[in-house]
């Protein structure tokens, strides 16, 4: 069986350096700099506050399944999230596996999302840090799998800098000592990113074993109220869900009937 995360993770080195040659690194980052300053909503404190604790996903494909909703407009979807309870949001910007767009949060604020968005995609050069903080991310997902644990710490602390917060996804116990980092948020997946099988005993089993403090939030898998009720009980804040409700005619609407089920 392919590895599937290995093969995103090799396209996705082609295309920061074909980012590159359009826009170059000083210029990208007078751009940003150009924007710094304000206050940026934080993720952390969204869920952490909120009483479901739901990071509702805009996500139109993926490499398992296929085009979920092809046609899912970033003006309609995201918006409809915020107005039915979501904490906060998450947005595919990878296009070629997920369909999505850097654009996409763009049109999501635009549209007047004002709660905190994730910059979803697969980050391995400072450079895409950049380009989350320049369409209006407010935080940005980290995933051990593909980083050493110099280069998460590396992009961890730029992040900060650029004002965005980190969510750090791990899988298994031997990632789990990415959270000496101290992330903003810790993610546990419950998805193999490899294989793309999908366990939610996997947030269960690893929960403990993350620090006492951390703001804990499971990734992938989810689809039922009585799980996130269990989930909660075992330390949980955050449960970012997005297959769940985009698969349904109105993702707003279906997350509305989720919530008040919870």
């Amino acid at each position: 069986m392919r590895d599937i995360l290995e093969e995103i993770v090799a396209h996705k080195r082609q295309e920061v350096e074909q980012f590159k040659s359009v826009v170059s690194e000083r210029d990208i980052h007078k751009q940003v700099e150009a924007i710094m300053g304000g206050e940026v909503p934080s993720m952390r404190q969204a869920i952490s506050q909120s009483a479901s604790g739901i990071i509702a996903e805009f996500k139109r494909k993926s490499p398992s399944k296929g085009w979920i909703k092809e046609d899912g407009q970033a003006e309609v979807i995201p918006l409809a999230y915020q107005h039915n309870g979501a904490a906060a949001v998450s947005i595919l910007t990878d296009e070629m596996y997920f369909g999505g767009r850097d654009e996409f949060i763009v049109r999501a604020r635009k549209a007047g999302v004002t709660i905190p968005v994730l910059y979803k995609n697969f980050v391995i050069d400072e450079y895409q840090l950049f380009q989350a903080r320049l369409c209006g991310a407010s935080a940005v997902l980290l995933i051990a799998a593909e980083l050493t644990k110099a280069e998460c710490r590396g992009l961890l602390r730029t992040a900060h800098d650029l004002q965005l917060e980190v969510l750090l996804e791990m899988h298994n116990d031997n990632e789990l000592e990415y959270a000496d980092l101290d992330p903003d948020m810790c993610g546990i997946n419950n998805r193999n990113l490899g294989t793309f099988v999908t366990s939610v005993e996997n947030s269960f089993r690893l929960a403990s074993q993350l620090p006492a403090d951390a703001v804990k939030v499971s990734e992938s898998g989810i689809s039922h109220p009585d799980t996130i009720r269990q989930l909660q009980l075992a330390g949980f804040k955050g449960f970012l869900i997005g297959e769940c409700f985009m698969k349904e005619a109105n993702p707003g609407e279906a997350l509305a009937q989720f919530i008040s089920a919870i």
